[in-house]
């Protein structure tokens, strides 16, 4: 069988071709078929076979494969950026392709604010959960958000007040590269109140905008939350459990019996797109919980009441984390498990660290012994109280 001519994918922006590299412009001309959207085959020289797709990455695929001569795909911008590159590289192999990109919208956004995108996070509504997309542009200190005609940029103004993230300065670029070009500077909420073309980037900034959000570590200390009276989950030990978690990118994390929520936020913060859900039976406590996920820009839903009872409406957790409650709560944890997920859980008790180890499988003890400055120079250390860690079940 005769091997087929590279596939040309030629990335498009502004009114017309004419902006393309000579190397670009040969492959679009030396094509038998061109495959695109409407508005870029309208750019495609006159006497070409032409298939619109219209939003079906299938049908772009199915095309491509069915031509027996050379094949041309057009897409916006980059396509190798949140675009096409990704699933023709998967169909084909990435040594079929023959790639010319343009600048992505994205870095025209940033051309057009005057700003560095180095350390920018890129976010894309594009074909993937909007809740997901948001949760990762929540915290983070530069964002561009792709957004989309289902998701358009009011969308995702009321999705992150709804989250309750602080003030961000916010620009809606639309229309990148063509006439309707436009730049509006406004808040989340006039993004959240406006009408806005879904053609757009919107570009979140907090404070001075210039560092990204740090690259989050765990195991932070207590002070970084707020918490009654030293119930908090320790943070040497906050830190096995979070290792032994081992956090998907993304599902349900449950955190039963929460407290001050340290572990939520954490999970939150580690894999924002995870949908984390701390239960905590105190209204003090669920405040606390709310407060503290705020503070470090993340989302946890919150729900009063006591285990297992108060876990009947949760959806069925990836992972989970008991902090409170008698083995009967970690077995209720346990039977709403999904398909190779992994429960961790802490107790002070031995007994019933043992218990949760029989279903569970596998147990540690954690010591810890903090340095102390005595009054008269040098350190001490000072003994924490033992914790047990169980998890499991293993697969």
């Amino acid at each position: 069988m005769p091997e087929r001519a590279p596939i040309a994918v030629v990335g498009l922006w502004g009114q017309d071709a004419a902006g393309l590299a000579p190397a670009a412009r040969h492959a679009l001309g030396a094509a038998a078929l061109v495959v695109g959207g409407r508005r870029h085959l309208a750019l495609a020289p006159p006497g070409v076979a032409t298939a619109a797709i219209e939003g079906d990455v299938i049908g772009v695929l199915d095309a491509v494969a069915a031509s027996a001569g050379p094949v041309c795909v057009l897409a916006s911008g980059d396509p190798g950026f949140f675009g096409i590159v990704r699933a023709l590289a998967a169909r084909f192999g990435p040594q079929a392709l023959d790639v010319h990109p343009a600048p992505s919208a994205v870095s025209l956004a940033f051309a057009r604010l005057g700003l560095p995108w180095d350390d920018a996070t890129v976010v894309s509504a594009h074909g993937r959960p909007f809740d997901a997309a948001v949760r990762l542009a929540a915290g983070p200190a530069k964002v561009a958000v792709l957004v989309s005609p289902d998701d358009p940029p009011e969308a995702l103004g009321k999705a992150l007040l709804g989250l309750g993230v602080g003030p961000r300065r916010v620009a809606v670029c639309s229309r990148l590269g063509l006439d309707a070009e436009s730049v509006t500077r406004t808040d989340l909420d006039g993004l959240a109140a406006g009408t806005w073309d879904p053609l757009s980037v919107v570009v979140l900034l907090a404070g001075d905008g210039v560092a990204a959000h740090p690259s989050p570590g765990w195991g932070l200390p207590e002070d970084a939350f707020e918490h009654r009276d030293g119930m908090i989950t320790k943070s040497e030990v906050r830190a096995v459990v979070l290792a032994k978690l081992a956090l998907p990118p993304d599902g349900v994390v449950w955190d039963v019996g929460a407290g001050s929520g340290s572990v939520a936020v954490e999970c939150a913060r580690v894999r924002p797109c995870l949908r984390v859900h701390a239960v905590e039976r105190r209204p003090d406590d669920a405040g606390r919980i709310r407060a503290n996920a705020a503070a470090h820009g993340v989302h946890v839903t919150v729900t009063e009441g006591e285990a297992p009872s108060a876990l009947g409406d949760l959806p069925d957790p990836d992972r989970a984390f008991v902090g409170g409650g008698g083995i009967h709560v970690l077995d209720a944890v346990v039977a709403r498990l999904r398909p190779a997920g992994r429960v961790v859980a802490t107790y002070a008790a031995l007994d019933r660290a043992a218990a949760a180890a029989d279903r569970l499988g596998s147990l540690v003890q954690v010591g810890v012994a903090r340095g102390e400055r005595l009054p008269v120079g040098g350190l001490r250390l000072a003994a924490e109280n033992p914790v047990f860690v169980v998890w499991g079940p293993e697969q």
